[in-house]
């Protein structure tokens, strides 16, 4: 069988120049014998190699570069890749840590694969055509590597209706009888691999939740709002906050609860809107030396940017109202179309709003298992600032 070949414009050789891995369809200008999912040979419009590539029929990101080299994409090829993502969390974590991801899509030169390990369980996700079309070689050199008790497709994300694929999750290997059991340094988490959120849980925010909790003294007043199941509160709680953790959903609520009670933690769980319970505090006039704010992406699409702003400023806003001087402010956003000197501009308008002058103390963004590659500002979506209130 030939190999297919798809031609772009010059625009798309330059992108691909400046360090990008992906081809638009409006930067395809000519398809021969290609099939959704398939590597396939990609070339300039004089008919020089470019690179090797998946292939998508469906999504407006028709080419995701695997290799610019002209070298086979094969079950070695892949192999090299998987291994040496493995290896870079060996080289991060030599001692080991519990949860982790162990491949990070394009930021790891895979594009479309997520492998996130909690404890003896693996968690994969192929979000592309093209990974889909290798997921049981990819299943298979996993295995090899990793060796889990039970593996778990999570691949419900809604990124795959983009790519023309169906929305499912289910055990492929082993058995799951529930939530899963890992550890965040001293604390004692629960991960659902079947249920809970992305993957299970929060991995990109884990080393963020020992880091804040690193400002934290005994007896400060401590408030987490978005706490989802717990992971900044609970830290702040070990390290010996007074901590109130906030989520309108009870079932994430529940999971806070019982992990504090396993850990022997003491914490407040309030179920309620954020937005509103930080407007009545503020209007209390409650005070906080530490606030996290920990929201959903509120700009999941571009044009839902100015409405993000505004949600974002505004509980921003109202923590400022809440916290002492000197207190510490943790403002995160994980919508990457709100870029992070966005995210500093709001909270500089805030500031002022509210004439609570504040200080950076700390940009950090997700865990150094989700590595960035360099020219695909996609794989840099969380930001994670942390503030000091001057006056």
């Amino acid at each position: 069988m030939s190999e297919g070949i798809v031609q772009i414009s010059r625009r798309a050789v330059d992108r691909l120049g400046q360090g990008h891995l992906w081809i638009y369809k409006s930067d395809i200008e000519r398809l021969e014998s290609v099939s959704g999912g398939e590597v396939v040979k990609v070339v300039d419009g004089r008919g020089w190699f470019v690179g090797r590539a998946f292939y998508s029929q469906v999504s407006q990101i028709t080419l995701r570069m695997l290799t610019r080299e002209d070298e086979p994409v094969d079950r070695d090829f892949f192999a090299r890749r998987i291994e040496a993502a493995l290896q870079l969390r060996r080289e991060l974590y030599p001692g080991g840590v519990e949860a982790l991801r162990l491949i990070h899509s394009e930021g790891d030169y895979l594009p479309g694969l997520v492998a996130d390990r909690y404890a003896d369980v693996l968690v994969v996700q192929t979000l592309s055509q093209g990974a889909e079309r290798q997921k049981e070689l990819f299943l298979e050199l996993l295995t090899e590597r990793v060796q889990p008790r039970a593996i778990v497709l999570r691949n419900d994300a809604k990124v795959r209706s983009h790519e023309g694929l169906v929305l499912e999750r289910k055990v492929v290997k082993g058995q799951i009888a529930g939530p899963v059991p890992y550890r965040v340094g001293t604390v004692g988490m629960l991960a659902d691999p079947l249920d809970g959120q992305k993957t299970g849980a929060f991995l990109d925010q884990r080393e963020n939740h020992a880091a804040v909790a690193a400002y934290v003294k005994p007896g400060m007043d401590c408030l987490d709002c978005f706490t989802y199941t717990g992971g900044f509160a609970l830290q702040m709680a070990r390290a010996g906050g007074r901590v109130i953790g906030v989520d309108i959903s009870e079932p994430a609520l529940k999971e806070a609860r019982e992990a504090a009670t396993r850990n022997a933690i003491t914490a407040e769980w309030v179920e309620a809107n954020c937005f509103d319970w930080l407007k009545e505090r503020s209007l209390e006039g409650e005070a906080f030396d530490l606030i996290v704010l920990d929201p959903p992406a509120f700009a999941k699409k571009k044009d839902k940017l100015e409405g993000a702003i505004r949600g974002y400023k505004e509980i921003n806003l109202r923590a400022l109202q809440l916290l002492r001087p000197g207190g510490i402010l943790v403002s995160c956003s994980c919508s990457y179309h709100l870029s992070e000197q966005a995210l500093l501009d709001l909270i500089l308008s805030a500031s002022l709003d509210t004439g609570r002058r504040v200080q950076l103390l700390e940009k950090r963004g997700a865990g150094r298992d989700h590595p960035v590659l360099l020219g695909v500002p996609e794989t840099q979506y969380l930001k994670t600032l942390v503030f000091r209130r001057v006056s």
